[in-house]
């Protein structure tokens, strides 16, 4: 809800609108903006570790990686038509995506992952009707 609300502000909804329609090779440079934003954060976290404060450099690694992965999700939502322009790109996703699809299809058809289900609806189950 707060992620939602955020993206109702006037400000970032304006910035999206920019970014959709950035050109291809613009795309690609706010697409990797994030990960080259982070670098920094995590050099810190790194450093963290070294001075002896172990859990604070996880848990700044770990939060880093949550609101990369956050934003570089919706980039990729606001940036993928121009990115498919660029038929290198388009090529290479491509690619992952079929791989992608067979490997989660492989691990979807797994005895693991289909026993990991039945466990999880027989609890929700319960759960209910407690």
């Amino acid at each position: 809800r707060l992620l939602a609300h955020i993206a109702r502000l006037p400000l970032l909804a304006w910035l999206e609108r920019r970014i959709a329609l950035l050109p291809p090779h613009a795309a690609l440079v706010v697409f990797f903006l994030p990960a080259l934003a982070l670098l920094p954060v995590k050099l810190g976290a790194l450093w963290l570790i070294g001075q002896g404060h172990k859990l604070l450099g996880v848990l700044l690694i770990l939060a880093a990686k949550l609101v990369g992965t956050a934003v570089v999700a919706h980039l990729f939502a606001l940036t993928q038509p121009a990115l498919m322009r660029l038929p290198w790109f388009a090529r290479l996703y491509t690619r992952w995506s079929a791989w992608k699809a067979a490997l989660l299809a492989r691990v979807r058809a797994s005895w693991a992952w289909r026993t990991g289900r039945v466990i999880r609806r027989r609890v929700a189950q319960r759960l209910r009707r407690y």
